[in-house]
């Protein structure tokens, strides 16, 4: 695991702009002044080009964390020439915290398309959060409604879903989870439940073998190391409350069957978060919202709720 220095006393939270023609800037302001600045024990700071800002809301210096100035801009659209704006704005704030000058980032929304246009080397926020900070292994994390899931796979073809899952992937993957739910979610045991892939979670191999020859070996090796491991368990019970009360996290094979459920329960407030990095970060669960941006439509709870789970997991690293 990379090091970070340990955060400040009270450490401000950052959180970036995101793609200043979609509504991350927005929703970043109306999250600060909702919150009056400050985020349990921590002051927040939005970080990257004051204009965007401040195009949203008065906003005093000390809330401004100043980074690239975006070659111009209009709400609704991505230029991509603001590519170096946007991802000066994450690099800073990753900085920050690695230095612990910050106590965790919380991330405004990107659009994927726009910065591989303008040569963008990565496929999204998590990628390149795991390459700033020299992580080995970054896993996606959902949290909202009372549920935590982790897609397995994320950004995965269907049918290319299977040959991805490996026994080693889900050891890998897993033991980062649990690892996180001790560290950051304050579970002094944490229980993981592992979904299958395939209906009824194979039904002995009836419907599919990735369950006998892949996932359950892995559930095996988990359980032999000491944790608490259960699975496979058809995805289809997994998520209704009586099921919830009997994990701590889910481990699902690929992203639907994470993300769906936690839409469902938590759609407006669900967050996303970056597990096995050296530092605290999440982000709302949403997009850019280009259709809506600059029009006061966007609703700010994702990003507050993303805000308020950096200010706990940043408090649980400190003990």
């Amino acid at each position: 695991m990379p090091m970070s220095r340990p955060a400040e006393a009270r450490a401000p939270l950052f959180v970036t702009m995101g793609e200043p023609g979609g509504i991350g800037p927005e929703v970043a302001v109306a999250a600060y002044k909702s919150l009056g600045g400050v985020a349990g024990n921590y002051p927040l700071r939005l970080v990257g080009d004051a204009e965007v800002f401040r195009a949203y809301a008065p906003l005093d210096d000390e809330a401004i964390v100043a980074c690239s100035r975006c070659e111009g801009w209009t709400p609704g659209f991505a230029d991509p020439g603001n590519a170096p704006a946007v991802t000066a704005a994450i690099a800073a704030a990753v900085q920050a915290a690695l230095q612990g000058l910050a106590s965790g980032i919380v991330t405004g929304p990107v659009q994927k398309a726009s910065l591989m246009q303008a040569g963008f080397e990565f496929p999204g926020h998590t990628e390149y959060l795991q390459h700033l900070t020299g992580a080995k292994h970054a896993v996606m994390m959902l949290v909202g409604g009372g549920l935590r899931t982790v897609p397995l796979t994320i950004h995965t073809a269907i049918p290319d879903v299977p040959s991805r899952i490996t026994k080693s992937g889900i050891v890998e993957t897993a033991r980062i989870v649990l690892a996180s739910l001790a560290r950051d979610f304050s579970i002094k045991h944490p229980r993981l439940a592992v979904a299958g892939l395939n209906p009824h979670a194979g039904e002995e191999g009836r419907l599919g073998r990735a369950e006998i020859e892949t996932i359950t070996p892995a559930i095996a090796e988990l359980r032999a190391q000491g944790f608490a491991v259960s699975g496979p368990h058809p995805a289809d019970t997994l998520f209704h409350a009586e099921a919830r009360a009997r994990y701590d996290a889910a481990l699902c094979m690929y992203h639907d069957q994470a993300l769906i459920p936690v839409k469902m329960l938590a759609f407006w407030e669900g967050v996303n978060v970056t597990l096995g990095l050296p530092i605290v970060r999440t982000s709302p669960d949403h997009g850019t919202a280009l259709a809506i941006a600059g029009q006061h439509k966007a609703d700010p709870r994702s990003m507050i709720a993303a805000i308020r789970l950096a200010a706990t997991m940043a408090d649980a690293r400190r003990h």
